[in-house]
């Protein structure tokens, strides 16, 4: 169907004829001395996400009759924008809704209406009952991911610029949940800092030289100036293992599984008494490593001050506390242990 073509005035029934206004042809109705302007038609889309599944309808009427879309719908005479977004969705869905956000405009042309510009906001539901209306025969919820296909390209591009633009915030948030309650989704079984953890595992070498540099030298750690250098390495390649090892199955259902902080450094503790080193240097020492983890990590891993690079990077800090801080209560442990 193509868009019907203006014939005669609508003030005075004369004949439309075309002439030209600044290089463009326009209809013009000569009895009148009147220009027509064909401009492109207001549409407002509206995207609701509960659970990240999105909000679609499926379309009771011609054009793309029983395919889905966004509750879309053009804008009146006498409201703004936002408000015809508003109705529109209410009328099509029953749900009553708040604007957050505009998340795309798009100009395209369409068979049946002509040119058109699409704007797409993003609504949070505040009241109503999920029904299809006049308009529509269904109403429904879909993962993002998996939607059908759509009527509107407009509402593709809309959709796709909302998912890319809230990527990080779901990033960090299957993140803080698999790290606060111990939820890993099926397709989110990593936690964000899990890349900082693989940086120091790859480059556990250079943490212990850089960490044998500074226990050489610092004033807190004098008993490690003169002690064997190899031997310092490997126990220091030790504990980096088990630190790797720790972070990777801390927050796994099934909590602590190959790695026994408890064990291995109530062990460590009692070693180093036996070698004679002060608990203040060796609690010391340990603090040092986690220095230079920690700084390792976050100049190698970390290449922006995004929110995902700045959540990754707390969320690293969190599991190195949690891990030396139970590394010094047991090496404290081996120590008092006569």
């Amino acid at each position: 169907m193509k868009k019907k073509e203006r014939r005669f005035c609508p003030y005075c029934g004369s004949g439309i004829t075309q002439q030209y206004e600044e290089d463009i042809l326009r209809d013009y109705c000569e009895t009148c001395c009147v220009f027509f302007y064909d401009n492109p038609l207001p549409v407002v889309s509206t995207i609701v996400v509960e659970d990240r599944k999105i909000l679609l309808v499926k379309r009771a009427n011609d054009p793309y009759k029983g395919q889905w879309c966004l509750p879309s719908g053009f804008a009146e005479i006498d409201e703004s924008i936002e408000e015809a977004a508003v109705r529109e969705l209410e009328e099509e869905t029953g749900l009553q809704a708040r604007i957050i956000d505009l998340v795309d405009v798009d100009s395209c042309t369409n068979y049946f209406y002509g040119d058109l510009i699409f704007l797409t906001f993003e609504a949070v539901h505040i009241g109503g009952s999920l029904s299809p209306g006049s308009d529509t025969v269904a109403a429904k919820y879909y993962p993002i991911d998996t939607i059908p296909a759509l009527a509107f390209d407009s509402n593709i591009k809309a959709i796709k610029a909302y998912a890319e633009d809230k990527s990080d915030y779901w990033a960090i948030e299957d993140s803080f949940s698999a790290a606060v309650d111990g939820r890993r989704s099926k397709k989110n079984k990593s936690l964000l800092s899990d890349k900082l953890v693989g940086v120091i595992q790859k480059n556990k070498e250079i943490i212990v030289e850089n960490w044998i540099k500074d226990v050489a030298t610092n004033r807190s750690t004098p008993t490690y100036q003169s002690s064997d250098k190899e031997k310092l390495s490997e126990r220091a390649r030790s504990v980096l293992s088990q630190f790797s090892k720790w972070a990777e199955e801390f927050y796994k259902d099934k909590g602590f599984r190959s790695v026994d902080v408890r064990t291995y450094f109530i062990g460590f503790g009692k070693e180093k008494r036996k070698e004679g080193f002060e608990l203040q240097e060796v609690l010391s020492a340990l603090s040092l490593k986690r220095k230079h983890i920690w700084e390792f990590a976050l100049y190698h891993g970390i290449s922006s001050n995004k929110p995902l690079d700045v959540y990754m990077a707390f969320e690293f800090d969190r599991r190195m506390m949690i891990f030396f801080d139970r590394a010094t209560f047991y090496t404290t442990w081996g120590y008092m242990d006569v």
